[in-house]
């Protein structure tokens, strides 16, 4: 892939990742968090599924079984624990755990997949989660939220490398939709059992449910899976510390919430972070991709 498409296409996802936390607070002042995310996920899949209705579709139990395991972890395990990890921390915490994901990337991908990654790599890692911690303003604490939040983090890396393991036998829009049908059915599941679902109808809650569900999931869903399929997934999810940035300058700019000087010392922690990360490859990746798949081309 081409550098400057890479970077478009990174800046593009990012952003899109950040405005999705103020969207979604402000979604929650009419729907409680499983059944708006619930909701999200399965309009998103069911409208990317009736567009790409003809596409090639996964052949057999086990092609429909790897879509319905990502969407698992990447739909319901992140959102599910990020949202309910708030009860007992803030959500500035929760993204700042959620998106500690890189660095278990590479850990995942040392220790499953022999995957190497020079001394350089694992300090911009480092130094980029210190430049989000910063950045929301080091009000870190240990608790059941903590501990759930870092599950959500986990779920993130898994389905990281399942993207990158199995998504390359699945057409890149039809894995999008359906993997966000199963997330979203496992997050209304949990609606049911542990809120009191209910959506105040408005202008406002149908701007950002739209919001939430065009570019936020069929968007933002598909570009991550096309860069997880074509790059190096370590190196691709280190662009992953600019979402909590994006999403405290967009929370800015739609709740006028303060944000200070060291919004920009965080920042620059992080670019460099990610400089250092994409500043030599990893020494072999051939475990990751597996001989032998073929990307489907889009049906013309």
């Amino acid at each position: 892939m081409k550098p400057l498409k890479y970077t478009l296409l990174i800046i593009v996802t990012t952003l899109i990742m950040g405005t999705s936390f103020p969207a979604g607070k402000i979604g929650m002042m009419y729907a409680p968090p499983f059944l708006l995310m619930g909701l999200r996920y399965i309009l998103a899949g069911a409208l990317l599924a009736w567009i790409i209705r003809k596409r090639p579709m996964p052949v057999g139990w086990k092609e429909w079984a790897q879509i319905a395991v990502i969407g698992l972890f990447q739909s319901a395990g992140v959102m599910g624990c990020a949202y309910y990890s708030m009860n007992w921390i803030s959500s500035g915490e929760s993204a700042i755990i959620t998106f500690t994901n890189p660095l278990l990337v590479i850990i995942l991908s040392a220790a499953l997949y022999g995957v190497s990654y020079r001394f350089i790599q694992w300090i911009g890692v480092l130094l980029g989660f210190a430049g989000v911690v910063l950045t929301f303003g080091l009000h870190m604490s240990f608790s059941p939220g903590t501990w759930i939040g870092f599950g959500g983090a986990v779920s993130f890396a898994v389905s990281t490398l399942l993207i990158k393991r199995w998504g390359a036998a699945h057409d890149t829009f039809v894995l999008t939709a359906y993997q966000m049908l199963a997330g979203g059915a496992v997050l209304l599941l949990l609606s049911v059992f542990t809120e009191q679902p209910h959506f105040i109808v408005n202008t406002t809650s149908i701007v950002v449910l739209v919001w939430l569900t065009v570019f936020c999931s069929i968007i933002q869903f598909t570009l991550w899976f096309y860069l997880l399929q074509n790059t190096d997934p370590a190196k691709t999810s280190s662009f992953l510390f600019l979402a909590p940035l994006f999403g405290l300058l967009s929370s800015f700019v739609l709740l006028e919430e303060h944000v200070g000087w060291i919004v920009g010392a965080g920042g620059v922690m992080i670019c460099l972070g990610i400089f250092l990360v994409n500043r030599h490859p990893v020494r072999h990746d051939s475990a990751l991709d597996k001989p032998g798949l073929t990307r489907r081309t889009p049906a013309s």
